[in-house]
């Protein structure tokens, strides 16, 4: 544990206890007063999110440490469970909280459909589990398998979302609303209750997952003030909302609710905190601090993704039950064996170098050098050995990075510890994995002339080296189709347009944001949507880069899911409701590991062919490269 947290933890425990002197067990010391039922109170939080079924750490995630690119294993669900452990041996008036999107993403959920995530979750036995929007991705039907496995432990967690309402008679309302998903729940810490609301982000689940059309989604804004209320009216003033639905919405949201003290959120990944000393970018302050619709004041927390890092926020309320102050810190979870090149190579360094290095990293506060927990390291185990030999099949080799980005430009850096993708999210290119994508889904089709896929359903950057079954199955996890469309030129760029807007103006994810192979353009996000796409461009047979033309009807091979119209490509679905659909029943993983198997050898596409050639930001910053 870093000294951040001991001195956290040795603060905590201070203002719990009232005191902390040396005389604390002299026998003449008069008692304190009973507490009144609205006391002062100390409240930490401890989180995660966006864990997506990855449950094993990432070896060789590169950081500066000591002023040297050092390589180091990150994350992994069992270092979860340790941190979560030592933190409540540690700290007083504990929550722990997951902010959604706990499945999805890897082969454990691909082969055990929720059981290995909830049995992993059941180590840590959170106090409220709010539902992501990828919870939906295999229907209610398979959330109700997933929640039905992790009731299935002792830990009994309160699985909430206060906007989502099943239908009565669906598989997630057998009997009742409230069967399985509950709008909140109320803990007693000292005496004092603190209401948690759950919110789940409605536009995009409804839209980028698969949820029955009988499953309601409220505004998030609504339903958050209706909960807030009836916890106040209940008497309860101490109100976190567990959120998934980004850091910008988190911080939206706080300014037009009365009553909410703290915001603990997911869904946008968002890495919290300074980090540059490690050379990771972030979004913002942690906790950040923001102004309810009343002014007072509200702390926002997000804890990055995929077990690699859990956030600790520690709150400290007045006797009205107002927030006085926030402080706390994210921590990357890290073991201590390190890595650092030699010649060009990472190896493992001396014993002397490794002492360095666990010093340099144990006084940084962004990192929390700790061993996995045992127990849940046993029970990972038991999944493991069914799946490992298949995953481990090297099906091609990449001869440098494949970079992770949404948007060009954003401020997180998703392929943060990949060598060769430092300052990916800065760069008009965006997404190097994206691109590879869209050029498979290409390769596959027959009849296609340029392909299209939304940058949210690429998962993970791909590092230089081999390329195995469980890379390709990890950066597309889900199991969607491809489908050719025929659709005109003019039709193509309104697709485009729809899919920028959807995360500009809609609210959406960032997901959506394209990428293409065979079609390429001009972007400038600071225009007026119908205006952001210029220069758009199609690649001819021969290999020479034409202008569109806006009558002439083209094929375009894309996932069944944006070519339904989700995600915000209102255009493709109603392309798809026309009638000019085909599906191909390829199955899009497999197509990506065809496509690898095929070439052997991938390397990034020369600059030319990248869908995206010049971008602006919507701040109006023009990105090379």
């Amino acid at each position: 544990m870093s000294n951040t947290w001991k001195g956290l933890a040795g603060l905590a425990m201070c203002v719990s206890l009232a005191a902390c002197n040396s005389d604390s067990d002299n026998d003449d010391v008069t008692p304190a007063p009973p507490a009144e039922p609205q006391q002062a109170l100390l409240l930490n939080i401890a989180h995660v999110n966006d864990s997506h079924s990855q449950l094993e750490p990432f070896s060789g995630f590169e950081v500066q440490l000591a002023g040297e690119a050092t390589q180091l294993e990150l994350g992994g669900y069992s270092r979860v469970t340790a941190a979560f452990a030592e933190l409540e041996q540690s700290l007083p008036n504990l929550l722990k909280l997951h902010a959604g999107d706990a499945i999805t993403g890897t082969l454990y959920y691909t082969f055990y459909k929720g059981e290995a995530d909830a049995d992993m979750m059941n180590t840590v036995c959170f106090d409220a589990f709010a539902l992501g929007n990828h919870e939906f991705d295999d229907s209610d039907a398979g959330l109700k398998t997933f929640l039905d496995y992790l009731s299935a432990g002792s830990c009994d967690t309160p699985v909430l979302a206060a906007n989502v309402k099943p239908q009565v008679g669906t598989p997630l309302a057998p009997a009742a609303v409230d069967d399985y998903i509950k709008p909140y729940v109320v803990k007693e810490i000292e005496g004092v209750q603190v209401g948690i609301v759950g919110l789940d982000i409605a536009g995009k689940t409804t839209n980028s997952s698969r949820p029955l059309d009988t499953t309601v989604f409220e505004d998030e804004v609504a339903a958050a003030q209706a909960a807030i209320d009836t916890l106040q009216g209940e008497g309860i003033e101490h109100i976190v909302l567990l959120t998934h639905q980004g850091y910008e919405n988190d911080q939206a949201m706080a300014a037009q609710l009365t009553g909410v003290d703290v915001i603990v959120g997911g869904d946008s990944h968002s890495l919290l905190g300074d980090f540059t000393e490690l050379g990771l970018s972030s979004s913002g302050a942690y906790p950040t601090q923001a102004r309810n619709a009343d002014g007072e004041l509200v702390c926002i927390g997000q804890a990055w993704e995929y077990s690699k890092a859990i956030g600790v926020m520690n709150v400290q309320f007045d006797t009205a039950g107002m927030v006085e102050s926030c402080a706390g810190q994210a921590s990357l979870l890290i073991g201590d064996t390190f890595q650092q090149s030699v010649d060009g190579s990472f190896v493992a360094v001396s014993e002397a170098r490794r002492a360095e290095l666990l010093s340099a990293a144990e006084a940084i506060d962004g990192l929390w050098v700790i061993q996995p927990d045992q127990e849940a390291e046993a029970i990972l185990s038991g999944y493991k050995g069914e799946i490992d030999e298949r995953k481990q099949e090297v099906i091609g080799q990449a001869n440098e990075s494949f970079c992770l980005v949404r948007v060009p430009g954003e401020s997180t850096n998703r392929s943060a510890g990949v060598a060769g993708c430092e300052s990916a999210n800065t760069l008009a290119r965006g997404s190097d994995a994206a691109q590879l994508v869209a050029e498979a889904f290409l390769d596959a089709s027959l009849r296609a002339d340029f392909s299209l896929q939304n940058a949210g359903g690429v998962r993970i950057p791909l590092a230089a080296g081999d390329i195995t079954f469980d890379t390709a199955s990890t950066m597309l996890p889900f199991t969607n189709v491809l489908v050719e469309l025929d659709i005109t030129g003019a039709e193509v760029v309104a697709a485009l347009e729809d899919a920028v807007a959807n995360h500009l103006e809609e609210g959406g994810s960032t997901g959506s944001q394209p990428y293409a192979a065979g079609l390429r353009w001009d972007l400038d996000m600071s225009a007026a949507r119908g205006s952001r796409f210029s220069n758009v461009e199609v690649r001819s047979d021969a290999g020479l880069w034409e202008p569109i033309d806006l009558s002439v009807t083209y094929v375009l091979v894309t996932n069944d899911f944006i070519g339904e119209g989700r995600d915000g490509y209102t255009t493709l679905g109603e392309v798809t409701e026309d009638g000019r659909s085909t599906n191909t029943y390829l199955l899009y993983t497999q197509s990506l590991v065809d496509y690898l198997q095929r070439q052997g050898n991938v390397s990034r596409p020369a600059r030319s062919e990248y869908s995206h050639q010049s971008v602006t930001t919507a701040g109006g910053v023009l990105l090379t490269d």
